[in-house]
């Protein structure tokens, strides 16, 4: 970098940025090599920065999406693609900046141990760049530890129990304590043998636990949350169904204890809208808007794969070949950020929200992303009122959209 270059502070301005809740029309967003600052502070403690500016046109000005399940995308299954696979993530990860997608953690399904013992190194948390795509914030392993009663898409074959606790999660992932920084969120369900003694031992080494696939009641979700799982995987889909007398994992929406944050895979497909909504009206603040998005995402109709498994899709959605079983979906973030606000009637901060400051929370990142706060890395989209992306930057670098 030059001195010039260095000495120069990016200042986004007429916009109406996302900000404590509301839109704010009446200030400045700064950036300087890639991360959010003060522009106050800077301009008084350096008499030389140069200011470039940028007009946003009145746009709404948000954070980054943050998708924290996918699957793949862009004919790209990050279970199942073993040959090239940095390549083909590292594909996916610039593919998604085009939907405002500028972090991620690539999910892995039901897998044989194997497969994570190959796979695990290439899933290391790393920043954004337009040269490299979204910021990859470690890996979401959902499953095998879940239910053989709502295994969904997932091989029937690989799914285990831990009769050794935590032990037998590592074993199968082909991790030890203390190296397990490639891993961001791992999906269990808790009523499995040995998972609800392992729940305390995954939060203390840092990895976010998630309930889901899984038939527990609402007492043993009720525990599992009181032992550190923080998230519910896609809620609605692969629970134990609603009954009033135990509504399952779905319950926890009502605790009077702590409730998690949930996935929703807002599509209009895998939860009907009323279904949003009441999720929505019950937790509004733990709502995170995931896609779930396989390989077929952003490819025409056709046959592809999720992990092993063939899948086949239609215009808008996908099923396991020869069957009725939704496996994944095809939507994209933005689509979700938008269905969400038409759903539920929320304000379009709270449907941005859903996409950004509440999965940072859920992951314990909001000093890097999900924010406009100082230091955290400069990841912006553009919105217009109907919250379709127009404009990308990663990094504080725009990102070229075709």
């Amino acid at each position: 970098m030059s001195s010039k270059e260095a000495n120069v502070i990016l200042k986004i301005t007429n916009g109406r940025i996302v900000r404590d809740g509301q839109l704010v029309s009446d200030e400045h967003l700064y950036v300087k090599d890639g991360k959010f600052v003060n522009g106050m502070n800077f301009f008084w403690d350096h008499a030389d920065l140069v200011e470039e500016v940028i007009d946003a046109e009145n746009a709404i000005i948000a954070p980054g999406f943050l998708d924290i399940q996918i699957n793949g995308a862009l004919g790209v299954d990050f279970t199942a693609d073993r040959e090239d696979l940095g390549e083909k993530l590292e594909k996916v990860a610039k593919g998604l900046l085009k939907w405002g997608c500028t972090s991620f953690c690539p999910t892995i399904v039901s897998s044989r141990p194997e497969i994570y013992s190959e796979s695990m190194h290439l899933f290391a948390r790393r920043d954004g760049s337009v040269e490299h795509g979204a910021s990859i914030l470690g890996a979401h392993l959902e499953g095998p530890f879940i239910s053989p009663s709502k295994f969904g898409a997932h091989e029937v074959q690989t799914l285990r129990t831990a009769p050794n606790g935590v032990a037998d999660l590592f074993d199968c992932y082909a991790i030890k304590h203390g190296e397990t920084s490639n891993i961001a969120i791992i999906t269990v369900a808790p009523e499995v043998e040995g998972v609800m003694e392992a729940i305390p031992e995954l939060v203390k080494e840092g990895i976010v636990v998630s309930i889901g696939h899984s038939v527990a009641t609402t007492d043993q979700a009720e525990a599992a949350v009181s032992k550190g799982a923080n998230l519910v995987t896609h809620m609605f889909n692969a629970l134990q169904e609603f009954h009033h007398r135990d509504p399952g994992i779905i319950g926890v929406l009502g605790s009077p204890k702590q409730r998690p944050y949930y996935g929703l895979i807002c599509d209009g497909i895998h939860s009907h809208p009323n279904s949003v909504k009441i999720a929505y009206d019950s937790h509004p603040d733990g709502v995170i808007l995931v896609t779930d998005a396989m390989s077929a995402a952003g490819l025409p109709p056709g046959k592809y794969y999720l992990g092993n498994m063939s899948v086949d899709k239609s215009s808008d959605r996908v099923y396991i070949t020869g069957t009725k079983t939704l496996a994944g979906s095809v939507v994209t973030i933005d689509e979700c950020v938008q269905n969400f606000q038409k759903f539920t009637g929320c304000s379009v901060v709270e449907a941005i929200e859903a996409a950004t400051l509440h999965p940072a929370k859920a992951l314990g990142i909001t000093h890097k992303k999900g924010t406009f706060k100082d230091g955290a890395d400069a990841d912006i989209v553009f919105l217009d009122d109907e919250l379709n992306v127009k404009r990308v930057f990663v990094s504080g670098q725009e990102v070229p959209l075709e």
